[in-house]
């Protein structure tokens, strides 16, 4: 998801002399609050809870076991929190205004008088009011709310933990484990009174009183040896279920030697289940399945007998084998219609007319073994008959089951694809080993044909507010084939400072996009029909840009043709053959003409290749792996490389006599690799890491250079990347660029784009939620970029192996994010710790970012999560 930037300087000390008062004053009243106080008579206050003894990979699990847990600390102190809000905190006069609520809208009721549709709203407002005023009667005020009640100590739940923990324990092999609970009493003494006194303060009648009010709960696991499996053995009166079984035995999870385990032997009986669905056996159900464990052989052994019954005495499990298939493809569009003219069938006893008997449909065809039914044929049989994986003759399977309904819904042509079966009714007769037949139906409903969507928002740049709206536009199956047509729009204008003019200016942007899908592979030979299960698709997308700031105006015509498949659910490959882009400068000012110039010369600037005609021929490949979702709420891994070859046909058309030489052409090769790990800490704690690197080259010189156009060099700085930096700001290695102030004076560039040839960059992140839908962060980013050989003109940018680690920056931040599901927004503020290109005296920019406007926190406004 592309993410929005803005980047904002908060001028002068006074606004973080003034925040750092808040934070002391902050500090000062959650240190004079204290949770005993909050406490009734014979209550404790749950101070420390902790497991020890077990094993580190049973240790997270254990803990989680536990019924009571302390008050959170980090990285928000809850409690502090909770006691701040109860400091403002009125319960009585909530009663009052509870009770004023309502002989308010008694009165207003019997105003009202026989006014149906005033009683209505007036019962809406007043349940709303109520229910926010006993939402604060039973969890406090919103403060309150954001932080934790404390937790009081509840012996009962202890005894709980520990029988949960037990039964874990037993659960995971450890047959003899024993957990004792012990609670310790203690009493914290002020800590201005330990400072003042030096050593601990002696207890006074009124620390006396309270002694016993904080307690420690420690969970001593005593393991003992694990039993593991010494023999493997099965019960299975049905002989082709125990064929079945013996030919997938290869794939057990339960092996000779391996610890006792009983959520491995929940996940072995949904194997078993499903490896017999998918050999024929459409009602077999996991309860069949039962696993008996026997200790009695051999100490810390224990021997497991896989029982698989039958359905009843001297009954067998049945095969099933289709008779026919059916695809539906218009499922709901009849009554749609009949609704559309009012021809509406009313309940039974009205003396309105009966329904109408189901029929075939007027429009049935066969391909492929396949029957396809509907009114009217608008999708292509022969192309959805590639899609069908289950077939006339075939044993009942399961995995080709859900294959079919994966297929339809990658299609975008349907809201609704299930695949049901009907068991053909006497068709094995009364013997309960004969084959049955079944009858598979695949229901499609489709979707709209038509969908429209329209986004507008705005940006606030330079004193000037940007208004932007995209509109999209889908149609489906336009020619009948399942095809998905897009086009898209974009018109948007941005503020800008325009130095030349020493005034804010408008940039305006337009673009639009036109893509066409089709569900295959569009190429002169045959493919099998067995590679359709991985969803194959080609893409044509044509674009073109325009720009127009007061610099210059730009635009950006780009053909792709694309293949695409996916390998499995969180694996796609996209293979272009051919991606066209042609730049064109039309216009450009000759303030900013002097200033590509400049850049070129002094520092060997590739910033003006992007305002040359220029010609982008190449090819490219791309392999993604993501096993998230869209609000990264799993434990995951996601992996994208992408490799691209540009410019290799350039000598076949360079020489020409018809080539225009002033379009630039050029040859070069990319590859970039991005990881990242989301570590699942609790069901709403994440941390998460990401390592991104890339590398970029020409393969051979352009005009006597080996440079790359400029879109084709990497960037780092940014709110996706290392977010203390403005976007494409950081780098080049160790060298600091430099500009020239008016009245002559040379000072470090800030403010242009630094492209290097090589990028690696990384970031730790800590996500954690805060209240209901807001969350929260902490990161640190790192990165640089750099050259692959050696530039006279910038001294220090060139990659080595001896200093690189040396000049990579680093920033570090907190950041809010509001997770509405359907889309999440996020600010993050991010402060330079190191900075690499600084003079060798001023790299710890952290030092200096309330000294220098340019070392100033950034704050980053951004959709989605920055990775």
């Amino acid at each position: 998801m592309k993410s929005l930037f803005f980047v904002t300087k908060l001028g002068g000390r006074g606004p973080w002399r003034a925040g750092a008062a808040l934070l002391l004053a902050a500090a000062a009243a959650l240190a004079a609050c204290s949770p005993l106080k909050l406490l009734r008579p014979g209550q404790r206050l749950l101070s420390k809870m902790e497991v020890v003894g077990a094993d580190r990979a049973d240790q997270d699990r254990l803990v989680a076991l536990a019924q009571q847990k302390p008050n959170t600390r980090f990285p928000l102190p809850k409690l502090a929190i909770y006691l701040l809000g109860n400091r403002f905190y009125d319960s009585v006069r909530t009663r009052r205004q509870l009770a004023a609520i309502r002989q308010d809208f008694e009165k207003r009721r019997l105003a009202a008088g026989d006014d149906s549709a005033k009683l209505g709203q007036l019962l809406n407002r007043r349940e709303r009011k109520l229910n926010r005023k006993q939402l604060v009667l039973d969890k406090g005020n919103a403060i309150m709310r954001l932080g934790e009640a404390p937790v009081i100590y509840d012996s009962a739940s202890t005894r709980r933990s520990v029988e949960q923990m037990t039964t874990y324990l037993r659960s995971q092999g450890y047959f003899r484990a024993r957990v004792l609970a012990t609670d310790t009493a203690r009493y914290r003494h002020n800590l201005l009174l330990r400072l003042l006194a030096g050593r601990r303060a002696a207890a006074d009648s009124a620390d006396r009183a309270k002694l016993y009010r904080r307690v420690t709960v420690r969970y001593r696991v005593r393991q003992g040896a694990p039993f593991v499996v010494s023999q493997l053995t099965a019960s299975i009166p049905d002989s082709g279920v125990a064929a079945v079984v013996a030919r997938g035995q290869g794939a057990s999870l339960l092996h000779v030697g391996d610890r006792y385990n009983e959520d491995a032997i929940g996940q072995e009986r949904t194997r078993l289940e499903t490896l017999l669905k998918s050999n024929g056996y459409y009602d077999f159900r996991q309860a069949y399945i039962t696993l008996e464990a026997d200790t009695s052989y051999q100490a810390f052994t224990v021997r497991l007998r896989t029982n698989i019954a039958n359905p009843g005495p001297g009954l067998s499990h049945r095969v099933y084998t289709l008779r026919q298939v059916t695809v539906i493809t218009d499922a709901g569009v009849g009554r749609s219609l009949r609704v559309a003219v009012a021809d509406t069938l009313r309940r039974a006893g009205t003396g309105q007319r009966a329904r109408p008997q189901r029929g075939p449909r007027l429009d049935t065809t066969v391909v492929d073994s396949v029957h396809f039914a509907a009114f009217q044929q608008r999708y292509s049989p022969r192309l959805l008959a590639g899609k069908v994986a289950v077939r006339p003759g075939q044993l009942y399977s399961l995995p080709r089951t859900q294959l079919t309904q994966r297929q339809f819904a990658n299609l975008d042509m349907f809201r609704f694809n299930p695949v049901t079966y009907r068991n053909v009714e006497g068709a094995a007769g009364a013997d309960s080993t004969a084959t049955g037949l079944l009858d598979a139906v695949v229901t499609a409903t489709p979707a709209p044909k038509f969908q429209e969507s329209t986004e507008f928002g705005g940006t606030y740049v330079a004193n000037l507010v940007g208004p932007f709206v995209n509109v999209r536009f889908k149609t489906r199956n336009p020619f009948g084939g399942a095809e998905v047509l897009e086009l898209s729009t974009r018109v948007g204008f941005e503020g800008q400072y325009n130095r030349a003019t020493a005034r804010p200016e408008y940039t305006a942007l337009f673009g639009a996009t036109a893509a066409l899908v089709l569900p295959q592979f569009l190429v002169p030979f045959r493919i099998s029909r067995d590679f359709s299960r991985y969803s194959p698709r080609t893409r044509f997308s044509l674009s073109d840009t325009y720009v127009s700031r007061p610099e210059y105006t730009r635009t950006n015509v780009e053909l792709t043709y694309d293949y695409i498949w996916q390998r499995s659910a969180f694996h796609q490959f996209v293979i272009s053959p051919v991606v066209q882009n042609v730049v064109n400068t039309t216009s450009i000012s000759q303030d900013f003409q002097q200033r590509l110039d400049t850049l070129r010369i002094r520092d060997g600037s590739p910033l003006y290749q992007s305002f040359r005609r220029i010609y982008e021929p190449s090819m490219a490949a791309s392999s993604l792996f993501n096993s998230n979702d869209f609000n990264e709420t799993r434990d995951a891994r996601y992996f994208r490389l992408f490799v691209e070859v540009g410019g290799l046909t350039r000598d076949l058309y360079r020489h020409a006599a018809w080539y225009d030489t002033a379009v630039a052409v050029y040859n070069f090769a990319k590859i970039t690799a991005d990881y990242r790990r989301y570590h699942k800490l609790s069901p709403n704690t994440f941390l998460v890491y990401r390592f991104n690197g890339g590398l970029v080259h020409a393969l051979t010189p352009t005009a006597g250079r080996y440079t790359v156009a400029y879109d084709k060099y990497l960037f780092a700085g940014g709110s996706n990347s290392v977010r203390a930096w403005k976007p494409r700001r950081l780098g080049i290695g160790g060298f600091s660029p430099t500009t020239t102030n008016p009245d002559g004076s040379v000072v470090r560039d800030y403010n242009s784009e630094q492209p290097g040839e090589l990028l690696l960059e990384g970031s730790v992140e800590y996500r954690f939620p805060v209240y209901s839908f807001v969350k929260g962060a902490i990161f640190t980013d790192y990165g640089n970029t750099w050259t692959v050989t050696a530039d006279p003109q910038r001294p220090g940018a060139q990659f080595a192996f001896n200093s690189f680690l040396k000049q990579f920056a680093v920033g570090s931040g907190v950041g809010v994010r509001l997770d509405f599901t359907f889309l999440i927004l996020r600010l993050d503020v991010a402060a330079k710790v190191y900075d690499p290109s600084a003079p060798a005296d001023a790299r710890w920019a952290i030092k200096r970012f309330y000294k220098d406007s340019e070392h100033e926190p950034a704050f980053n406004l951004g959709i989605g999560y920055p990775f």
